[in-house]
């Protein structure tokens, strides 16, 4: 890899994660209010697990789930981010980890759970990356080496949290909504579709998935800041 291209990789993590570069700016405060709200929402259930996932690709999930993963670290809360994305995983790139080995890994059986979780640079935050990427994705995340593995992620954090591929594209965000607790979904204002967050919606309810809300991101205000705003189904 180039210096160029090193550098070019590094600005963008930077700026993704904005609520550990910059946790005072407007951005962080609405990636604390997302956080609020989920909490609030677990008045009668805990919800431990939390997939993120959007319809279609580039919407921002991937950098949504990793400011919310940062954000409830930085109440002391000890957080795993997995990268359920098996396909397009860029939570090794983000968090500057190794993704040699991974989920993958584990589910695979060539590494133990605890040997594949990493420690990132904010503290109480760990991630799991994906690991090497599989010939079959979907047939991993929907096998029992993965029940077991959310039951011992469960056990050993405050939070478990999944990014994964759009809902759309494939069926393994459909897959992994139904092991988690619930699912917050990702769309992108002038660039997702009605119709297809819909599409997304049914889906994730044909899944079983408990959706706690909708995050809507790259809407512009008048100080031409980009604001995230949660809400309901």
């Amino acid at each position: 890899m180039s210096r160029k291209l090193r550098k070019t990789i590094s600005n963008l993590t930077q700026r993704s994660l904005i609520t550990h570069n910059n946790p005072m700016s407007p951005i962080s405060e609405q990636y604390r209010t997302i956080r609020t709200n989920i909490q609030f929402s677990s008045i009668d259930k805990q919800y431990k697990t939390l997939l993120v996932t959007s319809a279609g690709q580039g919407e921002g999930k991937s950098t949504t789930v990793a400011n919310l993963a940062v954000v409830l670290a930085q109440q002391g809360k000890r957080v795993l981010l997995v990268d359920g994305d098996l396909r397009k995983p860029t939570v090794h790139y983000t968090f500057r980890v190794s993704n040699i080995q991974g989920m993958t890994s584990v589910l695979t059986k060539q590494l133990t759970f605890e040997d594949a979780v990493q420690k990132t640079n904010v503290e109480h935050l760990y991630v799991l990356p994906s690991g090497p990427i599989p010939p079959n994705p979907s047939e991993l995340l929907n096998s029992k080496a993965m029940e077991a593995l959310v039951e011992d992620a469960n056990s050993k954090y405050d939070y478990v949290l999944f990014d994964s591929p759009p809902v759309l594209a494939v069926t393994d965000a459909q897959i992994l909504s139904n092991r988690c607790d619930g699912v917050v979904l990702v769309a992108s204002s002038g660039r997702t579709e009605k119709e297809e967050a819909l599409k997304a919606k049914e889906l994730l309810e044909n899944a079983n998935a408990k959706i706690l809300g909708v995050v809507l991101n790259g809407k512009e205000t008048n100080d031409r800041n980009y604001s995230y705003y949660y809400g309901s189904k």
